[in-house]
């Protein structure tokens, strides 16, 4: 059977970019006021005053300079703290669609195919703009696609779990050519006023092409050589954001509805498990990770990264073996991996290895061996 391989990705970036520093100012300016208005109370030992941040712990505790977003207004002011992203009528493409068609586009034409070659929209994503009609559905439509689509969540893992159903379905003949889409607003989520959590986040969207090798033609083929897919329950990151809130309107508008996480916690668990999964994998296909020239990670916190790479290869990476995009980017959910794979692979020569692996929720891990051919 010819080999299955990604021959194509795309990026939407948003326009609008936020630094560290332009954050923190909102975020302390808020602070301020809380703590004036709450004077009172916290001076009585009813609540506890709020602390203020900087620029240098954001980047100290993360990694991260900066980061993309659909709307900065809204979230920069301090009286607001959210971003502003008014509904769209019905008839008219929601945000995600525009930004999926956008990122779709570029794929496609690096794989050189149209629409009428694609059979099948996967949009995987942590953050879904509505339960349905499916995101993948409308994004089908838009661009012409026949075929079917449908939608699926694994959190921060969403898009190497949807490259294995991709190759999946390739494999079994359901599809030729699947377009996968991760639009990721996850500024959406994100809550503005939490010192620990107010700087994770960004938005993008990545799209990425899987395809039979007896029918890419592409200029850059990347074999998938395997996937590896794990979950592991735990509530370490959580949104309890649903549609059965309603039903308890207490709990309406509360942190919990919002990204929660044990950030500690997650550390000291999910390196170790991503790490092994990764050293497990090469392992059993024979892979030594000095064969390794890549590591695409996962964008969420540098020194998680930093940790990873280093059990895999038994060394520290250097910048070049495990590229970093989150300083500009940010946290952006499934598609940082594939923002790093996108953006660091044009050195790569026939037979060149590399792994693409996504962490999060769940929890779940997600690891693509590549190899270019």
């Amino acid at each position: 059977m010819p080999d299955i391989l990604i021959s194509g990705t795309g990026l939407y970036t948003p326009p609008e970019s936020i630094s560290n520093q332009e954050l923190v100012d909102s975020f302390n300016t808020y602070v301020e006021h809380y703590n004036i208005e709450h004077a009172r109370e916290i001076a009585a030992g009813e609540l506890a005053a709020l602390q203020p941040s900087s620029a240098e712990f954001v980047e100290k505790a993360s990694g991260i300079k900066s980061r993309y977003v659909m709307n900065k207004s809204g979230i920069v002011d301090p009286a607001r703290l959210v971003p502003h992203l008014p509904e769209r009528p019905n008839e008219v493409p929601s945000i995600q669609c525009e930004m999926g068609v956008a990122a779709a586009r570029e794929a496609m034409e690096q794989a050189g195919k149209s629409a009428r070659d694609i059979d099948a929209v996967i949009v995987a994503a942590s953050n879904m703009q509505r339960a349905y009609p499916a995101m993948a559905v409308e994004i089908q439509d838009a661009l012409g696609i026949q075929g079917y689509g449908f939608d699926m969540n694994v959190a921060c893992s969403s898009a190497t779990f949807g490259i294995q159903q991709a190759r999946d379905a390739v494999r079994t003949g359901s599809a030729r050519c699947v377009l996968i889409v991760n639009p990721e607003i996850c500024s959406g989520h994100l809550n503005f006023r939490d010192r620990d959590s107010h700087f994770i986040f960004g938005d993008v969207c990545t799209a990425v092409i899987v395809e039979s090798a007896a029918t890419a033609t592409g200029s850059e083929q990347f074999v998938i050589v395997d996937t590896k897919l794990q979950t592991i329950y735990s509530n370490n990151i959580r949104n309890n954001f649903g549609f059965l809130n309603r039903a308890d309107e207490s709990g309406v508008g509360t942190p919990d509805k919002l990204f929660v996480q044990e950030g500690r916690k997650v550390f000291k668990e999910v390196c170790p498990a991503v790490a092994s999964q990764i050293s497990d994998q090469l392992d059993t296909l024979g892979i030594a990770p000095t064969q390794l020239k890549r590591l695409w990670l996962h964008q969420a916190n540098l020194s998680m990264n930093q940790l990873i790479s280093r059990r895999v290869l038994g060394r520290d990476a250097t910048p070049e073996e495990a590229p970093t995009i989150l300083d500009e980017y940010a946290n952006t959910s499934s598609a940082g991996s594939i923002i790093a794979f996108h953006k660091h692979r044009s050195d790569f020569s026939s037979g060149d290895l590399g792994v693409l692996c996504s962490f999060g929720a769940g929890y779940s891990i997600g690891s693509v061996i590549l190899k270019k051919r």
